[in-house]
C-alpha cells in the first residue's frame, strides 16, 4: 500500500484545482523517460569501447522495452490502486537507478550490469512511468480523452529530442571510453530523477463525482457505435476479441516503427555511406532528434485528429499509409535523402499517434472504470515489439554485412517485410467491433476503484 504523501486519499485534488495543471506533470515523467528513443546514439561508442555487435548493443534498449510492457501489465493494477503520485514515484526511482547501474557497469567493464540497470531496473521505471497519468488524464478529460493521452504521451516521444543532443554532446565532453561514458549514464540519472519528481509533486486525481463544466457522459458520441458509456474491468477484457485485435494492432504498429527507431543513427549513416555526401555523426544524431520531433508531434496530432474521426478511422491512416511509406523507402533506395528522411518523419508520426491513441480507443471499447489496468496488459504487445522490431532490423543488417553486402542492401528485407507487418495490421483493425453487453460490469457494482478515490 502506498503511505503518506504519496497515498492515493493524499493527492485527490481540491475543488479549485485546474485540470490543466496535469498535462504538465505527465509530461515530466513522460519527457524523462522518452530517453530511450536516444538509445542509439549510445550504440557506436559502447560497441566501440566494449567489442559488441550491433546485436548485442541493442540488448538493453530490447529488454527495456520487454520490462516495459511486463511492468505495465502486472503494475497496472497497483497504479490504478495506489494513484498517480506512487506511480510517479516509483517510476523516478527505477528509471535514475537504471542510469547509475549503468554507470557503474561501464566504468567497470561489466556490460551485464549495464544490461540490468538499463533494461531490467531502467525498464520498470519505463513501464510504471509511462501509464502513471494514463487513466489520470482519461478522468480529468473525458470530454477530449485523444488529446489529453496525446499531451502527455508526445512527451514520450519528444524525450529523445532533448536526450539525443545532450547525450551526443556530453558523450563529446566526457569522451567515449569508459569512464566518459559512465560519467554521462551518471549525470542522465541525476538529472532525470530531478527532473521526475517535478510530476510527483504536481500531480493530482479528480473527486469522485468531478466532471467537466457542461459536460455529460456520452456527450459528442452519439450514434458513434463503437464509444461506450458501459464499463468493461480488466479481467473481462482480457476475455474479448477486441482486447486481442488491438495488441495485434499496435504490436504491428510498433515492430514496424521501433526497429528503425533503434537503428536510426548508424542507419541512415550504413543508407547514404557509399553516395557522394556521406552522413556524419553529428548529422546522424540529429536524425535522431528529427524521428523524435515528428514522434513526439504525432502523438498529439494526430491523437487529437481521433477526437474528430474516430479511432478506426484514424488508425487506417497509420497503417495503410505507413506501409506505402516503406514500399517508398524500399524502392528509391539511397537515391534521395530527402525522400528517405521525409519518409521516415512520417512513419514516425504514425508510430507515435499510434501510441497516443491507442488509451482513447481503449476508452471507447472498454469505458473509464480500469482503463489504466487494461492499457497496461495491452502494453506486452509493446514488450514483444521491442524484441521483434529490433531483432528484425539488426539480425538482417548483420547477416547481410557478413554476407559483403552494404549500404541501403542491408536494409531492404527489413523494410519489405515491416511493410508486411503493417497490412496485417491493417485488417485486424478493420476487424474491431463494438464489445458485446455480456463484458460489461453491472452499473451497481461499478466502481470498487472510484471508490478509493474518495476515501
Amino acid at each position: 500500500m502506498a503511505l503518506g504523501f504519496l497515498d492515493r486519499s493524499h493527492s485527490i485534488a481540491p475543488a479549485n484545482w485546474s485540470r490543466w495543471l496535469i498535462p504538465p506533470a505527465a509530461l515530466s515523467v513522460h519527457l524523462a523517460i522518452g530517453q530511450v528513443y536516444a538509445w542509439s546514439v549510445f550504440k557506436p561508442p559502447l560497441e566501440e569501447t566494449l567489442g559488441l555487435s550491433g546485436t548485442q548493443s541493442a540488448l538493453p534498449f530490447q529488454l527495456g522495452i520487454v520490462m516495459l510492457g511486463l511492468s505495465a501489465a502486472f503494475g497496472g493494477t497497483l497504479v490504478e490502486r495506489n494513484g498517480p503520485r506512487w506511480a510517479m514515484f516509483v517510476a523516478m526511482s527505477c528509471f535514475s537507478s537504471g542510469f547509475l547501474i549503468s554507470a557503474l557497469g561501464v566504468a567497470s567493464s561489466q556490460y551485464w550490469l549495464v544490461v540490468l540497470g538499463y533494461g531490467v531496473v531502467g525498464g520498470v521505471g519505463l513501464g510504471i512511468g509511462y501509464i502513471s497519468p494514463v487513466s489520470t488524464l482519461i478522468k480529468w478529460f473525458p470530454d477530449r480523452p485523444g488529446m489529453a493521452t496525446g499531451i502527455a504521451i508526445m512527451g514520450f516521444g519528444g524525450g529523445a529530442l532533448i536526450a539525443s543532443p545532450w547525450s551526443s554532446q556530453m558523450l563529446q565532453s566526457f569522451g567515449t571510453d569508459n569512464a566518459g561514458i559512465a560519467t554521462t549514464f551518471a549525470v542522465h540519472g541525476v538529472v532525470y530523477a530531478v527532473f521526475m519528481s517535478m510530476g510527483v509533486l504536481l500531480v493530482r486525481v479528480p473527486a469522485q463525482d468531478w466532471r467537466p463544466a457542461g459536460w455529460k457522459p456520452g456527450n459528442g458520441d452519439s450514434g458513434n457505435a463503437m464509444v461506450t458509456t458501459a464499463n468493461v474491468s480488466a479481467n473481462n477484457a482480457l476475455r474479448t476479441p477486441q482486447f486481442w485485435l488491438l495488441w495485434l494492432v499496435l504490436c504491428l504498429n510498433v515492430t514496424a516503427g521501433i526497429g528503425i527507431l533503434e537503428k536510426a543513427s548508424p542507419m541512415i549513416r550504413d543508407f547514404f555511406a557509399e553516395t557522394s555526401v556521406p552522413v556524419g555523426a553529428g548529422a546522424a544524431a540529429g536524425f535522431v532528434a528529427l524521428l523524435s520531433l515528428t514522434n513526439m508531434l504525432g502523438r498529439f496530432v494526430w491523437s487529437s485528429t481521433s477526437d474528430i474521426v474516430g479511432r478506426r478511422n484514424i488508425y487506417r491512416f497509420y497503417l495503410g499509409v505507413g506501409a506505402l511509406l516503406y514500399l517508398v523507402i524500399a524502392l528509391t533506395t539511397n537515391s534521395s535523402k530527402i525522400v528517405f528522411i521525409l519518409s521516415a518523419m512520417v512513419i514516425l508520426s504514425f508510430y507515435g499517434g499510434g501510441f497516443a491513441t491507442i488509451p482513447a480507443y481503449l476508452k471507447d471499447l472498454f469505458g473509464t472504470y480500469q482503463v489504466g489496468a487494461i492499457h497496461g496488459r495491452l502494453l506486452t504487445a509493446w514488450s514483444t515489439a521491442g524484441v521483434l522490431g529490433p531483432l528484425i532490423i539488426n539480425a538482417i543488417a548483420d547477416s547481410q554485412e557478413a554476407a559483403g553486402k552494404t549500404g541501403p542492401a542491408l536494409y531492404t528485407t527489413s523494410l519489405f517485410i515491416m511493410m508486411g507487418l503493417l497490412v496485417v495490421g491493417f485488417v485486424a483493425n478493420e476487424l474491431v467491433r463494438p464489445v458485446d453487453p455480456k463484458f460489461h460490469e453491472p452499473v451497481e457494482d461499478n466502481p470498487p476503484l472510484s471508490r478509493k478515490e474518495s476515501q
